[in-house]
């Protein structure tokens, strides 16, 4: 397949338009581009775990990454509310404008197939935790023929942010990661990662010292400055440049045509 596939990730942050995104998106399919969608789901799995009495637990590795604490119950909650929830509606927003979408999670086929995390270790109060107990997982290998296939037939894939272990278990991983390693094995021109500010900031959340351009060769400085949430982001486009992506981008997910707008170089451009 030779046509120019876009994988967009639409963060599961409070405040990225959804509507917005589908409707750039049924705009760019018809003149033709091939896109690919690989949703976050934060937001509404911390609000329906607190509906449920199994409040959200976040956890911070000795390297500051955060991530949520996954064991079976929350995973059981992350499951009804991403893939149930987020990936169900948002696939019925593309139906509604004529978009055929095919939803789908990375169990679904083997998609995304994950080593389970034996142990994490976390960092309370100073103190290092192990833990045992925990769905998360690392994502090996991408089914990119599965992928290529629903492209082929015209359909636009909808993923959800949930792999298959080797074991057969469902686990949770990371998005921004999965997205990449979706975009590397369809070695797609271009990776968004659409999110609820512009870009990447040298000085978070001071939008005067946001990064228009940023080379591979300074990314790991640029991993040292980003914060929180964005930290994964980074890492996340350093392993779909790794993987053969041609560029990139980190934009604003809550203005008019965010993917549009994304490719038109708003944003922070990373190639």
């Amino acid at each position: 397949m030779t046509e120019v596939i876009i994988v967009v990730k639409l963060g599961g942050t409070e405040g990225v338009d959804f509507s917005a995104i589908c409707g750039d998106a049924a705009e760019l399919l018809t003149q033709g581009q091939k896109l690919v969608f690989v949703h976050g789901g934060s937001a509404e799995a911390n609000a329906l775990g607190e509906a449920l009495g199994a409040p959200a637990k976040f956890i911070t590795s000795p390297s500051g990454y955060t991530s949520r604490y996954t064991n079976r119950k929350t995973l059981e909650v992350f499951l009804m509310a991403v893939n149930g929830k987020v990936n169900s509606l948002l696939t019925e927003q593309l139906h509604g404008l004529g978009i055929n979408a095919f939803g789908l999670s990375g169990m679904d086929g083997r998609l995304m197939l994950a080593t389970r995390k034996d142990t994490i270790q976390s960092v309370e109060n100073g103190k290092r935790k192990i833990i045992r107990d925990d769905y998360t997982g690392k994502i090996e290998q991408v089914n990119g023929t599965l992928l290529e296939m629903l492209l082929d037939e015209g359909f636009l894939p909808v993923i959800a942010p949930v792999a298959v272990s080797q074991k057969g278990e469902a686990l949770n991983v990371d998005a921004d990661r999965a997205a990449a390693m979706v975009a590397s094995a369809l070695k797609a021109e271009t990776l968004i990662l659409l999110t609820a500010v512009p870009g990447l900031m040298e000085k978070f959340p001071d939008e005067s010292t946001f990064i228009k351009q940023l080379s591979q060769a300074k990314l790991p400085s640029a991993l040292e400055m980003a914060q929180g949430r964005m930290k994964k982001k980074v890492l996340g486009a350093e392993e779909a440049l790794q993987g053969g992506v041609g560029r990139v981008i980190i934009a604003d997910g809550r203005v008019e045509k965010p993917i549009s707008a994304a490719l038109a170089g708003k944003g922070t451009v990373i190639q």
